[in-house]
């Protein structure tokens, strides 16, 4: 058997030697008017002639695009393939919102319908949210995003060869990524047929923290804290009842550490949910995590730096998990379930009899599915993942002193298990 791949935090600059030509000569044919344009008004005129369609409804607001459009013009310092990489993104998440809006007005049952009961994974990056939204997903009960439907997540047309186009749209999209950075699903894989991070449909309303994720976009990140973020929400669940009266199920099971830092609107707009918090150490999934992070953003801009990735997600993380222990202290009658990272690795068929505990009890059949499900999903399929504090000139005291209402929370926890045991 073939050794694995190793991916080191510091092979993020590490790019094909095609892509690096590409960029190089695209850069050098600016003069000639080759600059990928990022105006408002140009990507909302290219996505209304890709589609056909013209009405992002009455509740459309124009505004986060707008100040995500200049931060990604004036801080992102994003290479041509960047451009033209984010040129599509967001004129695809334009385009999903004038077909949404197409079916809503089409079909007003849709948004007559109520949601389904919610089960939410809301952990940290890094903390085992990928593989226990996967084994949650192999219960045919369960109403799973999957990556092509987060990617399209609202019809073509009404003919039902429209799923395999969406599917092939998605499947073009991994392979584009496993050709531009080779070393990325190593970090985290992004497959086409598997469950994906409902943070893709806040997306359309540009209002997630998926761009500071792969770009320098500081004045857009700190604009993004500052906002009731109620739109966002409101128009997700808008999306999910698309997504559920196409593809009906029992309930949702969503995944996004997204949702950490808005617990509140979750609870909201979201109505039954059982919250699941995966932990982990800090010093594994923060460096973990801006790792992928380092590797995500270079796939835009060679400027990206180790520096300034730390300087952005210590903080940020550590907010992120300010609000979420806020909120279990505010809402201490809300169900949630803690699952430690070592155990999900060890033993995760125990993890899943926990969160199963108040429902059915797991049939012979369904555990069969989540056995199945793990042994596809192990760990380093697609190679090994090497991180440190160190890489990011880090160690355990920086980190510390930021998240200490977190620790507080886990010494908690910690000692109700202990109480429990004794």
């Amino acid at each position: 058997m073939s050794a694995k791949k190793k991916v080191h935090t510091e092979s993020f600059h590490k790019k094909p030697a095609w892509f690096n030509l590409i960029n190089s000569v695209w850069k050098g044919s600016y003069g000639f008017g080759t600059k990928i344009k990022l105006e408002k008004d140009h990507l909302i005129g290219l996505s209304r002639k890709q589609t056909g369609l013209h009405s992002f409804g009455k509740d459309f607001w124009e505004e986060p695009l707008e100040r995500l459009i200049d931060s990604l013009n004036h801080e992102a310092d994003l290479h041509p393939v960047g451009r033209f990489i984010t040129q599509k993104r967001l004129t695809g998440l334009l385009s999903s919102r004038l077909r949404a809006e197409m079916w809503f007005k089409k079909h007003p049952e849709i948004l007559e319908q109520d949601l389904y009961p919610v089960t939410l994974i809301c952990g940290l990056q890094r903390t085992g949210t990928t593989k226990l939204h996967r084994l949650l997903s192999a219960d045919p009960e369960n109403r799973t995003l999957l990556s092509w439907e987060a990617i399209n997540p609202a019809p073509m047309n009404d003919d039902p060869k429209e799923i395999h186009l969406r599917k092939k749209a998605a499947h073009m999209s991994e392979k584009a990524l496993r050709f531009m950075a080779p070393g990325f699903f190593s970090i985290h894989p992004v497959e086409h047929e598997a469950p994906e991070e409902d943070i893709l449909l806040i997306d359309v309303t540009f209002l997630s923290t998926t761009p500071e994720a792969i770009a320098f976009v500081p004045s857009y990140a700190s604009w993004l804290e500052n906002i009731d973020q109620s739109y966002a929400y409101e128009y997700t669940v808008k999306l999910l009842k698309l997504l559920q009266w196409q593809h009906p199920a029992k309930k949702w099971v969503l995944k996004s550490p997204h949702h950490m830092e808005f617990l509140n609107l979750v609870k909201k707009y979201f109505g039954t949910v059982h919250y699941i918090w995966t932990h982990r150490s800090i010093y594994e999934s923060l460096p973990s995590f801006m790792s992928m992070v380092a590797h995500s953003q270079s796939i835009f801009s060679n400027k990206v730096t180790l520096e300034k990735v730390a300087q952005h997600w210590v903080r940020k993380t550590a907010y992120i998990l300010s609000k979420g222990v806020e909120f279990r202290k505010t809402n201490p009658n809300e169900k949630f379930t803690d699952v430690f990272y070592d155990q999900l690795i060890s033993d995760p068929m125990k993890i899943l009899c926990e969160i199963y505990r108040n429902g059915e009890p797991i049939s012979p059949e369904l555990h069969k599915k989540l056995l199945k499900t793990d042994q596809l999903n192990s760990p380093n399929r697609y190679g090994i993942h090497i991180y440190s504090l160190e890489d990011f000139n880090l160690n355990p005291e920086n980190v510390d002193k930021q998240v200490c209402s977190y620790y507080d929370l886990l010494t908690e926890l910690h000692n109700h298990t202990h109480d429990q045991k004794t």
